[in-house]
């Protein structure tokens, strides 16, 4: 978790880059006043499918070789990975574990209730941490269903 974590940290700060509307290749071909042709010729395909290269990436349907090929071709190097919308991937997993122990304790705390056994609010936050505690400490398989 740690590890994964320090691999996606150098990703952090480039989550406000906004991608081009047309994509990356064509910002970097217009500006460096490369024709669809030229760029065709490094990349050894025609004009046309260089055009379609760029309307799949601004579409998003690119795949990661043909945007590799790409940069490469336009002496760029492809940096991709992923930020946590959490800010970690132990974030990710904290949240997960405390929503995982609220439908936990709910539903136990439900049956006492039926059995006019209801606990109290302070004994219910404390069922709750030492359950989110033991989820995050397990990992179990269903910790993602």
């Amino acid at each position: 978790m740690e590890q994964a974590d320090r691999k996606l940290q150098p990703f952090k700060g480039l989550e406000p880059i906004v991608i081009p509307p047309k994509g990356w290749i064509n910002t970097v071909r217009t500006a460096l006043k490369m024709s669809l042709r030229q760029l065709g010729n490094r990349l050894k395909i025609s004009p046309q499918s260089v055009k379609e290269i760029e309307e799949r990436e601004a579409n998003g349907s690119l795949t990661i070789k043909s945007l590799r090929e790409a940069g490469l071709a336009l002496n760029l190097k492809l940096v991709y990975g992923f930020v946590p919308m959490d800010g970690s991937i132990q974030k990710m997993i904290e949240k997960r574990a405390r929503e995982l122990a609220l439908e936990i304790i709910s539903r136990t705390s439900q049956s006492m209730k039926l059995e006019n056994q209801e606990n109290r609010e302070e004994r219910l936050k404390k069922a709750m941490e030492i359950k989110t505690s033991e989820i995050i400490d397990k990992m179990p398989k269903y910790l993602w269903d």
